[in-house]
């Protein structure tokens, strides 16, 4: 999927997005999936592999300096695990980071998350189209384009 840019210009370049496992979750296709359609459609995409913490995460995003941060979280600790990343976050003054959080998660902790600061929510069956389109939504907001 690419978007047109003017004949003659270079395409900005997209945004990095850290892809991240946390937990003692050991299920990655869906997040290897992820990865690769928001490679496919321009994105720097960072994949942290399975079994991290929120603190590796949190260091990974500050490191790569990326703007979106998506969680797949299929173990059901998906409360504790975003309010101590959202924390860490904030803490490292990396607190506008955007977060994306996808996995097995009942419509009720949907809302708690959002709440919590998760920018979209994604469950089992979302469209991987509107999930790129989602990271392209939060990625070129004006407040990501003044901070770049």
């Amino acid at each position: 999927m690419h978007l047109p840019h003017p004949p003659g210009t270079t395409p900005r370049p997209r945004a990095r997005v850290v892809i991240a496992k946390p937990g003692l979750d050991g299920h990655d296709r869906g997040a290897k999936v992820i990865a690769r359609a928001l490679r496919d459609a321009g994105y720097e995409v960072i994949y942290t592999g399975l079994h991290q913490t929120p603190e590796q995460i949190v260091a990974t995003v500050i490191a790569e300096d990326a703007p979106v941060l998506g969680l797949s979280v299929l173990s059901g600790a998906h409360l504790t695990i975003v309010e101590r990343v959202t924390k860490l976050l904030a803490e490292q003054e990396a607190g506008d980071t955007r977060l994306l959080v996808g996995g097995i998660i009942p419509d009720n902790d949907a809302s708690a998350l959002r709440d919590m600061g998760v920018d979209a929510v994604f469950t089992p069956g979302a469209d991987i189209a509107g999930i790129v389109a989602a990271v392209h939504r939060l990625s070129t907001e004006p407040a990501l384009l003044e901070s770049a």
